[in-house]
């Protein structure tokens, strides 16, 4: 990499948002309002949704922007402990300045990554109404408040599929061309990928050129450990929820009728990858006799992998040193704010160490030009290419405190 990193244009296609606590006040209708959910004080002191007697999930690892590692706690907290920048969106777009980070698509995070919480009610007429009132939210009032600075992702009534498509189609409509999708909805109570159940909504993203989002944890399952195992344990497993999910969708049979669908595989790094796609291609060509598994149009696991999944990794190099595995049209980076994963404020000088060997031309299109073209996301219609730097964005935010103050 020549250029400096200064002039390092930066979208991340995973971030995330601690939902503040009066999101969904303009956003539900009045017959539904009082069956809204809630951020409660619990007896410890701390603050956390609720849907109904559905406990939302944690804030805890989710919201340590700014906070030094020995300060990570699993445990929910309090708005006051969090930067406000996970929570006011006025704030976090300065923190994306003091970040040099242009842009960012946010997932949810109270609801789960893949929004199964609001799925999770009793009353699948009211979790329709209130997926929608986040999804309207999330549109309208979050992304909508600064249109150049972040990629609408939507959540779906997973309980109704052909619901499920319709709010494709109205997302659409609001310029919102990606939506968050289960690593495993069968874990979910939900058809698998491989029974046809899908198909509505899957023919919905192939017209839209809407995006299917498959975040790590939106199966609301850990991969399997022993019962006395550390917490580190777990933290080093977390990816392999995403090979767990490309394995199953790269043998699906619905890829010949959606030639347009797109896979996102988020959160789950991308350094596993050629060798899983290696695995599948080498079981392909040696048990296709006895599995009876044909791929149509010329298809194979390797063209499917290169052709239709999009792949995102954060910091770590290893999928980098391995870049000629990849379509290089398809690879984007993530700077997971505010998450512990996360390289805020430092994702410059990330990008800058782990994509060092990396042609400029290369380094544009996993920085910023593969997300925007894939999400359909045009900030220099907005705010002039020069302003779109990380020198010209840090130079926006100078006097913002990168350090999160704790009472």
């Amino acid at each position: 990499m020549e250029q400096s990193k200064d002039d390092l244009i930066l979208i991340s296609v995973d971030d995330h948002i601690c939902e503040p606590a009066d999101m969904f006040d303009a956003h539900v209708p009045a017959k539904y309002r009082e069956l809204a959910p809630r951020v409660r004080t619990e007896a410890d002191g701390t603050e956390q949704w609720y849907y109904g007697d559905i406990k939302g999930r944690h804030t805890g690892l989710n919201a340590v922007a700014g906070k030094p590692p020995e300060m990570y706690d699993m445990d929910a907290n309090r708005f006051s402990d969090m930067r406000a920048g996970c929570y006011r969106v006025d704030e976090r777009v300065r923190d994306m300045s003091a970040g040099g980070q242009l842009a960012g698509l946010n997932f949810p995070n109270w609801t789960g990554f893949g929004g199964q919480v609001l799925n999770q009610g009793p009353d699948p007429k009211v979790n329709e109404v209130m997926i929608k009132a986040y999804n309207d939210w999330h549109v309208d009032e979050w992304c909508g408040a600064h249109p150049d600075r972040f990629i609408p992702c939507g959540i779906l009534p997973y309980f109704d599929i052909e619901v499920a498509a319709k709010e494709v189609h109205r997302l659409a409509a609001k310029g919102c061309h990606a939506v968050a999708f289960s690593e495993n909805p069968e874990a979910l109570g939900m058809p698998s990928v491989h029974s046809g159940a899908w198909d509505p909504l899957f023919a919905a993203c192939d017209e839209e050129g809407t995006v299917l989002c498959v975040h790590i944890g939106s199966s609301s399952r850990m991969p399997p450990t022993m019962t006395d195992s550390p917490a580190t344990v777990m933290l080093t497993l977390t990816p392999v929820m995403s090979v767990t999910a490309l394995a199953e969708l790269l043998w699906a049979d619905f890829w010949s009728k959606f030639k347009n669908l797109r896979i996102c595989l988020s959160e789950g790094d991308i350094g596993w990858m050629p060798y899983f796609v290696f695995r599948a291609q080498h079981v392909h060509e040696r048990h296709f006799g006895w599995t009876g598994k044909r791929f149509p149009d010329g298809l194979d696991p390797t063209t499917l992998f290169r052709e239709r999944f999009i792949c995102c990794f954060i910091d770590e190099p290893v999928g980098l040193e391995n870049l000629d595995h990849f379509n290089l049209d398809n690879v984007c980076w993530e700077g997971d704010y505010p998450h512990s994963d996360g390289v805020w404020p430092d994702g410059p000088e990330s990008v800058a160490q782990v994509m060092r060997d990396i042609p400029d031309d290369v380094v544009n299109r996993i920085t910023h030009e593969n997300a925007m073209r894939h999400f359909r996301f045009d900030p220099f219609s907005r705010r002039p290419r020069e302003r779109c730097t990380v020198g010209a964005l840090r130079a926006e935010a100078t006097d913002v405190d990168t350090t999160t103050r704790v009472a």
